[in-house]
């Protein structure tokens, strides 16, 4: 079995291409089954990071709003 970030919550961040379940991109989401297990553990690596960032960019621009 592959292992995979997804929560079951698929939406795209408006205004971008990041699930905001996941923190994946959709070119990622696409391609994560012929991915090797490596590539998929760096990629897992920094999706908390990539989710924190797209929730403070779309905090600021609501509040510039």
């Amino acid at each position: 079995m592959v292992e995979t970030p997804c929560i079951k919550v698929c939406r795209i961040l408006e205004g971008g291409n990041l699930c905001h379940g996941c923190g994946r991109t959709l070119d990622e989401i696409g391609r994560w089954t012929s991915m090797s297990p490596e590539e998929r553990r760096t990629i897992m690596a920094g999706l908390a990071e990539r989710l924190r960032r797209a929730d403070i960019e779309s905090t600021e621009s609501r509040s510039e709003a």
